[in-house]
């Protein structure tokens, strides 16, 4: 068995969810865990087969999520407006949440994590909180703060999702993709966004960091992940050519290749 699905109820304060998971090898119990955090408009299927290529090429069993309003998980109510700490939230109580009812305990076996765009934000954000419960940040394309050419991507895919077929691509990986789609397009687009920051917040990091970004990488620039770096001296970084915001779509060799190298010198 490699790949194991369901819906796990979690409690998060005085809110109920049920989130989409998929744990990935499970029956390698000794085996490192590597969490996958997805980006801003993905869910366990946006990753396809990715998560499964990486843990079956190094050995490693996987834990892949959709976050609340995304995939099959808890929908967000169309009123519900996300506010501007939305990635702290996630990383701070909903993570351990659905780590909890998993009966993953990170106090005593640390787990890899390995997120994209927000999902890589995230991923800093909980090291930098959790900071025994994390062996390494694999962070690809994260957000540490908010670049004109973000927002001006973001306000780009608001016009396609409106007056193209992107509404129905994204169908496919969401059951309610409107929960999804303006969740995450309204609070990066909205003013008070716009002075968000987590820099100092990931300086509290203890483990080994490997922020990826690519060359052509159309929602950040390189100064996101060279500010990790700023930010907690023991980052490593890989800076991918012909690779645009998803390295693990355009670069997937290279991608894993790195990857293996640095789970596997720790």
């Amino acid at each position: 068995m490699s790949a194991s699905d369901a819906l796990t109820a979690i409690r998060v304060g005085e809110r109920d969810y049920r989130i989409e998971t998929q744990l990935l090898f499970a029956e390698r119990a000794s085996a490192p865990l590597l969490v996958f955090l997805h980006e801003g408009l993905g869910s366990v299927s946006m990753w396809r087969d990715f998560p499964r290529q990486l843990c079956d090429a190094g050995g490693l069993r996987g834990l892949v999520y959709s976050r609340p309003g995304y995939g099959r998980s808890t929908a967000r109510p169309a009123h519900e407006k996300w506010p501007v700490t939305f990635m702290h939230h996630q990383a701070q109580d909903v993570l351990p949440a659905v780590l909890d009812a998993l009966g993953i305990d990170t106090t005593s076996e640390p787990a890899w994590l390995f997120g994209h765009s927000d999902g890589g934000s995230i991923a800093l954000l909980h090291a930098a909180h959790f900071p025994q419960r994390v062996r390494g940040v694999i962070a690809l394309a994260p957000h540490l703060f908010v670049e004109d050419l973000s927002v001006d991507s973001i306000a780009k895919a608001r016009e396609a999702y409106r007056h193209t077929d992107l509404r129905d691509k994204l169908a496919r990986h969401h059951q309610d993709v409107d929960s999804a789609f303006w969740g995450w397009n309204d609070i990066w687009l909205d003013p008070a966004f716009r002075d968000w920051n987590i820099e100092r917040d990931i300086a509290g990091i203890r483990c080994p960091v490997l922020a990826v970004q690519g060359l052509d990488d159309e929602y950040g620039t390189l100064a996101q992940i060279e500010h990790v770096a700023l930010s907690v001296p023991q980052t490593e970084l890989l800076k991918l050519p012909r690779c645009g915001h998803s390295p693990h779509r355009d670069q997937p060799e290279a991608l894993i290749r790195a990857s293996l190298r640095f789970v596997e010198s720790r």
